[in-house]
């Protein structure tokens, strides 16, 4: 892991060699490393998430009694020469420390066996001395580049676990290793991956917040659509306004920006964002803010660019929210994963047959060997919500797609209907029309919460919300 780092900040070192001017005399080393004012080192109190953490090591550790566990937190990744793409930690390694935007790159959380449990320690670099070269001379890792880094002290008392400096850190060959290659990592990353299909009262606040964030974000959209529909890349313009709102209240998006505006909506994951936004057209957007704690909201919502549907978006688009309905209906602990997609399927079933684009009816369609109806919506209707935009995606079929829902569970509701603009099986004015409504479910004791439902779904509710933007 060291080696890396270390790699790293070679070949970055040398990337920049040919415009570098930084003085290397010992006289210059002596006069940049005094007269500096002593830090101010007081600890921080632990950080909120940090019992939830240690909660979910216990769990790990009970799990694998005896093994030696690492969990890499990752390395910061090329963009392009000496240009890194914003490190984001491994989710494993931040839902299992509480270290979440403000991690360090190449990093790694060790369970060292002891008896029947574990001795947990995080490995990671800590601040260069300023007598040391790596202040200002590393772009890769040093403070006059890239700001005050933490000490081990510091993020010892924030996380509640045991740090050493990561030159300390000696890989074994028994290190059973999330994302590794043997059987016995394949083993810890699901563990690690199914530890999170259930959350705690932290994780369920912070999709909430991620939520509010993000209807925020959808605000902000709706407010500059008399602008977004004046430039040329109008998609381009939506991306902005939510990725400003993003930064503002989070870290970043939690995935890249869907906004495809008239037949680009029939694309399921548009992100290329170069088309104008026209009135009279549908315009679909799917996003959300991701906190700096790393969880996401994960919303679509398809609105009229001119504020009003035509009928026959208007058809289109409550056939979609019945279908998100009628899944949302039946979820409560104990159905199976899997019946919440089947119950929206139905009623996309059935509104295609109603309108003759079926070449069976709705119950022939719906038999496994046929599925004439997913033609116009392919996707599934639910994954899972959290750290991760598709959370928990190394948990086993058993325990995700064909899993029993429990309480605290936290997953998307999201059917949609694409009709392609060069689809001849429906109508010529269906062509080029792409709805999609997601919401974000929390399932509770009795049932099921929409923890998005503040945000306009009803054709009549997103017409008025359009609207009042304009008042």
């Amino acid at each position: 892991m060291e080696s890396t780092r270390t790699d790293t900040a070679e070949n970055q070192a040398q990337a920049t060699s040919n415009r570098s001017t930084t003085p290397t005399s010992t006289r210059f080393r002596e006069y940049i490393g005094s007269s500096w004012a002593e830090r101010a080192d007081a600890l921080p109190p632990a950080r909120e998430q940090a019992p939830f953490a240690r909660r979910r090591r216990d769990a790990v550790s009970r799990a694998f009694t005896g093994k030696r566990l690492v969990v890499p937190a990752g390395e910061l990744k090329q963009r392009s020469n000496d240009t890194d793409y914003p490190f984001r930690a491994h989710s494993a390694f931040s839902h299992l420390t509480g270290w979440a935007s403000d991690s360090e790159p190449d990093s790694v959380l060790v369970f060292e066996p002891d008896g029947d449990s574990h001795r947990v320690t995080l490995y990671f670099r800590e601040r260069a001395d300023r007598t040391s070269s790596e202040f200002y001379a590393n772009p890769s890792i040093g403070e006059f580049w890239i700001g005050a880094r933490p000490s081990l002290a510091q993020v010892a008392a924030d996380l509640g676990i045991e740090t050493r400096h990561i030159d300390e850190f000696v890989p074994g060959p028994e290190d059973v290793t999330v994302d590794g290659e043997s059987a016995a990592d394949a083993e810890l990353t699901r563990f690690v991956s199914e530890l999170r299909l259930v959350k705690d009262e932290y994780e369920i606040e912070q999709l909430r917040l991620a939520v509010a964030a993000t209807q925020r974000g959808f605000d902000d959209v709706i407010a500059d659509l008399p602008r977004i529909t004046s430039v040329t890349r109008g998609e381009r313009a939506v991306e902005g306004v939510f990725y400003t709102r993003a930064r503002l209240e989070g870290n970043a998006v939690g995935y890249d920006t869907i906004a495809a505006s008239g037949p680009h909506a029939c694309i399921l994951h548009w992100t290329r964002n170069d088309g104008p936004v026209v009135p009279g057209d549908l315009m679909l957007v799917d996003a959300g803010v991701e906190l700096d704690s790393l969880y996401t909201a994960d919303i679509t919502r398809t609105l009229p660019v001119s504020g009003t549907f035509s009928p026959v978006q208007r058809q289109v688009y409550e056939a979609v929210r019945e279908a998100a309905d009628a899944a949302f209906a039946i979820v409560r602990p104990g159905i199976r994963f899997r019946e919440v997609h089947a119950a929206a399927m139905a009623v996309i079933a059935r509104r295609t047959a109603e309108w003759g684009l079926l070449p069976v009816s709705a119950e022939e369609s719906l038999e496994p060997e046929n599925q004439f109806h997913r033609r116009y919506m392919v996707h599934g209707t639910s994954h899972h919500l959290g750290i991760d935009v598709h959370d928990c995606a190394q948990a086993r079929r058993e325990m995700y797609h064909d899993g029993e829902l429990k309480a605290g569970m936290v997953f998307t509701i999201e059917p949609g209907l694409y009709f392609q603009p060069d689809d001849l099986t429906v109508p010529e004015e269906f062509r080029g029309i792409g709805v999609r409504i997601e919401d974000d479910i929390l399932v509770t004791e009795n049932g099921a919460e929409n923890l998005s439902s503040a945000i306009p779904r009803t054709a009549d509710e997103v017409e008025a919300w359009i609207a009042r933007s304009r008042d």
